[in-house]
């Protein structure tokens, strides 16, 4: 053999044991660097003590690093290759961290009632430690999964190249990446998503056959979406500028797709798409149109009152995300309660409404003028709105119209609109700024923050810190509460019909008539209404009380309060309702008044439970299960914008309770030059913005 091992070196096995032996060595080594780290970490759960100075470390670091060298070239020297790293480092710590979430989630009020009886007081206190080290770790998940789409730095390069004033945002980034400051990143992050997308999204809504799709396409110059006298769009379709037309769909369990724009209608229409059976989300378009470079996003939206039920449920859920909501009335027709319904829930929402007069080259100039004005002056009496109406069409002999609206209206709008946007920010990255600032007064030194200024004491700050748990934990129970009344909302169809018999047979009693299916189809909204009713109320309640213990927070650190009111009740948008297309009852008063009034409830709810209780209990089902997904979207939104705020405050109070001077020099002095740096930049700021 050692013959052989001369002539030959050494064989696959012996190869393969040193490898292996090699790659366990290299283990135990960065064994000792991690005992090494570990006696310096500032975790709360040391496992080892540091017993050697920073020189020693050194030393023991510089050994560890020769031997891996010296043993990297015994293995090259026997020809045996290093292996490729087995897992991507990203997927593992993801993996890690899902072990993290679920050692947290054991420890909720209802896994550790096993250990005993937990005080009340205590419950929602748990659930919210809970719920923050959930978000906490979800928030680092986050992270991973975006991977360079993360990348900061390098948005606002970006940002910069297109001549865009980021100095400020690019010092503020560099400082909380040098200083560690992580908890500044989201807020971060939604300014230059913000800075990033700059459009003005209009939505057209209106009945099925009003014309939107087709004042859509003469608007952007394409005959792009599907029109026809059938339900069109079964979902809310987003129109952008693109250099080359693309079609981009996004579904609910699958990655997103890139089509050929002429696919759209396999997506956009009942016809081929009934009742959105493909599961779309999300559909993005993009065209090279000039209408839409000046960052304009126009939004068809399913038809209301049309037979497509969940198109009409996605317009609703849509409806309050747009910045203009266009409401479209046929001219062929006259106004109905869902035109009505839909400029009310805009102004409800606190968006602006332009109302247009369609088909108008249907129509001669007198009847223009006496319709819109008939328009206006209903919505006036029973919304109490003044609005304008404008007539338009897209005949060539009338187009005129629609081109006079859009300069005259939305070009405005658009301009105030980025105005606006642009007063916003400029909030936002000075608040931004000043906690930045804060925490670095406080890594230098506590008493640098403000001069005269009274601390406050380690109990101020722990009721503080408990008050932010304890709100956290007001979330998880509004969850279970929205669980309890979407879940009771899927089997409520049965006691809606049993309310239903029961009005419809006192009201014959009573000598009244009425159509049954018309009285039937508002008693069953209503109940759904009532009982969705309890969620929505339950979020807003939510949203103020977050708000409020944003606000006290802010006012106990001495903060400047940046995170206004509005910012969390605008997570609370109008929600889902029921949509249930008319329902054909065939019940009259003469077949049930022979009898006593309580035998009469009993007869006609058999009969409607015979003719339409599939209908209502599918209904119901599905109102629930919307109602369940939008209160858990809310829910989600709400606690992203307030730990946005929270988590600074958090870190705050951690830097109060640990603080003291920076252990070195050039800490002290990278932590001045940063502080000098952010004085200068905002001097800059706010003179560019006094100067424009």
């Amino acid at each position: 053999m050692r013959s052989d091992h001369a002539a030959d070196g050494l064989n696959s096995s012996h190869k393969l044991h040193l490898l292996s032996s090699a790659q366990h060595a290299d283990k135990l080594l960065g064994d000792v660097e991690s005992i090494l780290s570990a006696s310096k970490s500032k975790s709360a759960f040391r496992k080892y003590k540091s017993s050697l100075p920073p020189a020693q470390v050194k030393v023991v670091e510089d050994y560890v690093a020769r031997i891996r060298t010296q043993l990297v070239r015994v293995l090259e020297a026997e020809g045996i290759p290093l292996p490729e790293p087995a897992f991507e480092s990203v997927h593992a710590m993801r993996v890690t961290l899902a072990f993290v979430r679920i050692a947290f989630q054991e420890c909720t009020p209802n896994r550790m009632r096993g250990y005993g009886q937990i005080p009340e007081p205590e419950v929602r206190l748990l659930n919210g430690l809970v719920d923050e080290m959930v978000s906490a770790v979800e928030r680092l998940d986050s992270y991973l999964a975006r991977g360079l789409k993360e990348d900061l730095e390098a948005q606002l390069e970006g940002l910069s190249r297109a001549g865009a004033d980021v100095g400020l945002l690019q010092i503020l980034e560099r400082i909380i990446n040098d200083h560690g400051f992580v908890e500044f990143r989201p807020t971060l992050s939604m300014i230059i998503d913000r800075l990033e997308t700059k459009g003005f999204e209009i939505a057209l809504f209106g009945r099925v056959s009003s014309g939107k799709s087709s004042l859509l396409n003469h608007v952007v110059q394409s005959e792009i979406l599907p029109v026809g006298v059938n339900p069109i769009t079964a979902v809310p379709t987003r129109l952008v500028y693109g250099a080359i037309p693309s079609l981009t769909v996004w579904y609910a369990d699958e990655n997103p797709e890139q089509f050929d724009v002429s696919k759209l209608p396999e997506f956009v229409s009942e016809r081929h798409n009934p009742s959105n059976y493909k599961h779309v989300t999300r559909i993005l378009v993009e065209l090279p149109s000039p209408r839409l470079r000046d960052g304009v996003v126009l939004v068809d939206t399913p038809g209301l009152g049309s037979l497509a039920t969940s198109g009409a449920a996605e317009t609703l859920a849509y409806l309050p995300r747009c910045d203009l909501g266009v409401v479209l009335i046929d001219g062929g027709s006259t106004l109905t309660e869902d035109d009505l319904s839909t400029i009310r829930t805009l102004y409800e929402a606190g968006i602006p409404a332009s109302v247009l007069l369609s088909k108008c080259d249907l129509l001669g100039t007198e009847d223009q003028l006496r319709s819109s004005q008939y328009i206006s002056d209903q919505i006036s009496a029973q919304l109490g709105l003044t609005l304008p109406v404008h007539p338009v069409s897209i005949e060539p002999t009338h187009s005129f119209l629609l081109d006079t609206w859009l300069t005259e209206v939305i070009l405005p709008l658009y301009d105030k609109h980025l105005q606006l946007m642009q007063e916003s920010l400029f909030r936002k990255i000075g608040s931004l700024r000043e906690a930045v600032e804060t925490a670095l007064k406080l890594r230098l030194d506590r008493t640098r923050l403000s001069e005269g200024e009274p601390d406050n004491s380690p109990a101020e700050l722990d009721a503080v810190d408990s008050g932010l748990r304890s709100a956290v934990g007001r979330i998880a129970e509004a969850r279970e509460l929205c669980f309890q009344i979407t879940y009771a909302i899927r089997g409520q169809g049965e006691q809606a019909l049993m309310e239903a018999a029961t009005r419809l047979t006192e009201m014959w009693f009573a000598g009244r008539t009425g159509p049954p299916s018309t009285v039937v189809q508002e008693i069953l909204e209503q109940s759904a209404s009532n009982k969705a009713g309890e969620v929505f109320r339950a979020l807003r309640e939510l949203a103020r009380e977050l708000a409020e213990t944003l606000q006290s927070t802010a006012q106990a650190l001495r903060f400047a309060e940046s995170r206004e009111e509005e910012d969390l009740a605008a997570a609370v948008n109008e929600m889902p309702k029921l949509d249930i297309s008319p329902l054909p009852i065939d019940v009259t008063p003469g077949r049930f008044l022979k009898v006593s009034r309580r035998l009469s409830v009993r007869k006609v709810e058999r009969e409607l439970r015979r003719q339409i209780e599939r209908r209502v209990s599918q209904a119901f089902s599905s109102f629930g299960s919307m109602l369940d997904a939008w209160s858990r979207r809310t829910l989600s939104e709400l606690q992203v914008r307030f730990d946005a705020e929270a988590d600074a405050y958090r870190a705050h109070i951690n830097r109060m309770t640990t603080r003291g001077k920076v252990s070195t020099g050039e800490e002290v002095v990278a932590i001045a030059r940063d502080l000098a740096l952010l004085t200068e930049a905002t001097s800059d700021a706010r003179a560019e913005m006094t100067a424009s």
